[in-house]
């Protein structure tokens, strides 16, 4: 009855899909081999018949490549305005994201439909592909029609490359193919769509004959035809995997081919899993590959076993297959589990041979074949060399040294149990008596296993025979009912025995795998209050030192990529090794391909981001890595590598919180500062005017000192106004006063109050007559304008010019700024819009760097960019962008009325 119960770690997993995927869109892909085949049409058929039941729809883009049949259809469609973007001198349409998320916020059970969805998106968008378009789309809760070519899919391309001759660069994961909710193969015999080719319904004619003898080949027709309804089959196998499971189903559906390979540590093993990868290959269907551990599996306690088996699992791994050990009372019974749960049709067994000293027991194929007739058995011919190899077939090796005490003790434990008995025959019947040596048997069975428990049975019906049963001492039986009891009780001993031994084993592999939840746990919970990387380091050595009694060295990567190795490493990693696997992201060292000999096991540790270390293992010398062991540490690798990060991210938040807090402090010191120096400059100011205005006037040496007196505290007036908007700005205290406003006059204003500097230098403006209006605060954008030409007057020579121009853009609004000075130092275009950045440290150019930063505020204030390069012909260039609005309607004050 338990091989029948659904697996609850699948059943887990698939509710946790349903409910994300509850808060995701629902994506259909129209699916085709080829164009032409009228994916496009078919999207749009059914798109006509979802808008008569009142679906909320809208073609965000639809590419009908002048095929008139496919353009008809769009005519009654709703349709988004697509996006503008320039790209190298043009104008390209593109599908607009934004609006399309607008749509589905104000419309409930939106559908969009979006063509061509492997199209990579122009530069200057929000994602580079439109599948990741898409992806946003399903994330926001909108339901999405697409369509694609088999020759788009990742895992195809390829193929599809080798088949056709053409490298297709456009593609689409997997992923997002096999997450649709639904996929519609949309098909057309090859002859019909070269007919279609040829009648021009599909290119132009100059294309329609490159075509022809490129692409367009019966051949490679066919053969994309058969990836597709191939991939499709693919697709809805994962389907009915994921519905048997949501409804529990103990049977085998055989929709298609797929084959489980059962391994035994033996010749045969090996031989199974090289015919089941020459089958799976012929037939072209997946396969795995299961090593059962049971009581008769572990009869001898041999780690050789282990070792071969796990070799075997390894074998089968690089042969394609999916390598799995499972734990089961009955190797047949395990199998049937597995098969059911994976919906494997077809098991690949070692052919058993004839046993000829027990012919009463089964086989595995044949327990198979009474307990599950949803299940094929292929049987593989059995070497006559590996007859004599079979591990149940060659003679039994002697016990062990545990062994030997688990066999005395049972005979010491049934003299005592007769012992015991004695005194009670002459009370009791014998019936009751039986009863003692049963209980002995089932403490045998549970303290010392499966063989003890066999003897204790034998003995025990012995003692009762010689002791009890009259006459004594004499294996002679006086009454003929006595034989029925010694067989029903030697029946029931062994029965008992069994029973006990299997449940034994169950519960020693249920608290094994208890001990590594629990050991996981801790790590885990110990993990998550950790605060420094030598925390990490220390951890991990106590989880691997007591799982697995194995060395470790952890090694931590830093900003720069570079490995360093934790001080608490008890294990010598070859650092060559170290290094490839993390160049590579890939295992490395003991029982992979790379460097096997070698006494380590590399792991990478991949968090979210990046790579942040190496995890080094030395296992000891009774420790065998297999696949549930590669299992454990794959978890133990992941979790190390969350912590790291995590603890990275920490230390990145604290000196942001820092910085931060630092910057607020010093705005404050700024504002507070500017603010008390305002005061004493504007009386200097003062002082100096009503100095020179004083009779009798002042001679020419004194009125020279009074106007530097002036002129140096009206330039230390304009550097505290800076510091004190700088302050402002940062601290958003600043509310901006947006007008509709031109810009041709906010340049104008700005060129009259630079006019005092700007004396004798030639000054172009050219602005484009249809330039709309801005949504601006005129005099900060007046303010970052003066900065740039208080600039431009500072480092460029005496007389040279300086060009204006403004033009619309696509969604933005453009103005450059050119001059014609040394251009802006290499490498800091953007360092010179910092705070007290003045490009060359050493200047004797009056100023304190702060005239951009404040620009760089305001611009941010309006939504708006700032930057900053060198022109190819010399000069600098600033350029200014400001987001385009649409201006309000202008209406009139005194609408006219109509009488009737």
């Amino acid at each position: 009855m338990n091989d029948k119960r659904p697996n609850p770690d699948l059943l887990l997993k698939q509710v946790n899909a349903d409910e994300i995927q509850a808060t995701r869109g629902h994506l259909k892909i129209f699916f085709g081999a080829s164009a032409g085949v009228g994916k496009t049409y078919a999207m749009l058929t059914a798109a006509h018949e979802a808008l008569k039941q009142e679906i909320p729809l809208v073609m965000g883009i639809v590419e009908t490549h002048g095929r008139t049949e496919t353009a008809r259809l769009t005519r009654d469609l709703p349709r988004l305005d697509l996006k503008k973007i320039p790209y190298r001198g043009r104008v390209l349409d593109e599908f607009d994201l934004d609006a399309a998320l607008s749509f589905g916020k104000s419309h409930p059970n939106a559908l969009i439909l979006v063509d061509e969805l492997a199209h990579s998106n122009v530069p200057g968008s929000r994602h580079p592909k439109r599948w990741q378009d898409v992806e946003e789309l399903l994330r926001a809760g909108i339901d999405v029609w697409t369509t694609m070519n088999v020759q788009h899919l990742e895992s195809l391309n390829d193929i599809v490359s080798r088949i056709t001759g053409i490298l297709v660069r456009e593609t689409v994961p997997d992923r997002i193919f096999d997450e649709a909710e639904e996929v519609i193969v949309i098909d057309l015999p090859p002859d019909e769509l070269i007919q279609r080719l040829k009648q021009g319904k599909m290119y132009l004619p100059e294309q329609t004959l490159l075509a022809s003898k490129n692409f367009f080949r019966k051949g490679n027709l066919l053969a994309l035809r058969e990836l597709t309804l191939r991939r499709t089959a693919d697709r809805i196998d994962g389907e009915i995997q994921a519905y048997r499971l949501r409804n529990a189903s103990t049977t085998v559906w055989p929709h298609r081919e797929s084959l489980l390979a059962c391994i035994t540590p033996d010749a045969i093993g090996e031989k199974v899993i090289r015919s089941s990868a020459r089958l799976a290959s012929q037939l072209d269907v997946p396969w795995h590959a299961i090593y059962i551990e049971s009581p008769s599996s572990l009869h001898e306690n041999d780690n050789n076993i282990r070792e071969k088996a796990v070799h075997l699992l390894k074998l089968a791994s690089d042969l394609g297959a999916t390598a799995v050990t499972q734990s089961a009372s009955d190797v047949a019974s395990g199998l049937i589990r597995y098969a059911r749960d994976h919906n494997l049709s077809r098991l690949v067994l070692g052919r058993a041979p004839r046993k000829w000293y027990w012919p009463w027991k089964k086989s595995t194929a044949q327990k198979i074949e009474m307990q599950a007739d949803d299940l094929d058995i292929l049987q593989v011919s059995v070497p006559q060399q590996a007859v004599f190899h079979i591990p149940f077939l060659r003679m039994p090796s002697l016990p062990t040294k545990t062994e030997w005490k688990g066999y005395f003790a049972t005979l010491l434990i049934c003299a005592i149990t007769t012992l015991f008995a004695i005194p009670f025959k002459e009370t009791l019947e014998l019936t009751n008596i039986v009863m003692f040596f049963l209980l002995a048997v089932a403490y045998i069975a549970v303290r010392y296993g499966r063989g003890s428990a066999i003897l204790a049975a034998f003995v025990n019906v012995f003692l009762f025979d010689i002791c009890f049963v009259p006459p004594k001492f004499s294996i002679a039986v006086s009454d003929a009912q006595f034989a029925i009891t010694f067989a029903v009780m030697l029946v029931v001993a062994l029965i008992i025995g069994q029973l006990t031994a299997n449940l034994k084993m169950q519960s020693n592999a249920a608290i094994e795998r208890e001990r590594r939840v629990r050991s996981l746990y801790e790590m885990s919970r110990d993990l998550s209050a950790v605060l420094m990387i030598e925390q990490i380091a220390d951890i991990a050595a106590r989880f691997l030192h007591t799982e697995f009694g194995a060395k470790q060295a952890l090694f931590i990567a830093d900003d720069n990529d570079q490995l360093q190795k934790m001080s608490n490493a008890t294990a010598n990693p070859n650092i060559a090794l170290v290094q490839w696997a993390y160049e590579h992201g890939l295992p490395a060292g003991l029982g992979t391909d790379t460097l096997p000999t070698s006494p380590c096991f590399v792991l990478p540790l991949k968090a979210t981001m990046r790579l942040r270390g190496i995890l080094a293992i030395e296992p000891g010398e009774k420790t065998v890595l297999g696949p549930e062991q590669h299992r454990l540490l794959d978890i133990c690798a992941s979790l190390l590598a969350i912590s790291i990060e995590r603890i990275h991210y920490l230390d990145v938040a604290q000196k942001t919180m820092v910085q931060v807090e630092s910057e607020r402090l010093r705005n404050s010191l700024l504002s507070a500062i500017s603010h008390d120096l305002r005061t004493p400059l504007t009386a200097l100011v003062g002082l100096a005017d009503t100095l020179l205005m004083t009779k009798p006037e002042v001679s020419a040496e004194q009125k020279e000192l009074l106007d530097a007196m002036r002129q140096s505290a009206l330039r230390m007036n304009d550097l505290v106004s800076n510091l004190l908007d700088m302050a402002k700005l940062e601290a958003g205290t600043v509310h901006l006063n947006k007008q509709w406003q031109p810009l041709e006059e906010v340049v104008g204003s700005a060129l009259s109050s630079c006019s005092a500097f700007l004396d004798k230098r030639p000054i172009t403006v050219h602005l484009d007559g249809d330039l709309p209006l801005v949504n601006i605060d005129t005099v900060l954008i007046e303010r970052v304008l003066v900065n740039i030409l208080e600039n431009a007057s500072k480092y460029t020579p005496q007389y040279s010019p300086i060009e204006i121009s403004g033009y619309r853009n696509g969604d933005q609004i453009t103005l450059t700024i050119d001059d014609h000075g040394p251009g802006l130092p290499a490498g800091q275009e953007n360092i010179i819009f910092e705070k007290f950045e003045r490009g060359e440290k050493e200047n004797a150019t009056p100023g304190i760097g702060l005239g951009l930063a404040i620009s760089k505020a305001i611009m941010k204030a309006h939504e708006g960019k700032i930057s900053g390069e060198s022109r190819p012909d010399g000069g600098a260039r600033f350029t200014l962008i400001f987001p385009f609005l649409s201006p309000p309607e202008m209406k009139d004050d005194f609408p006219i009325r109509e009488d009737s």
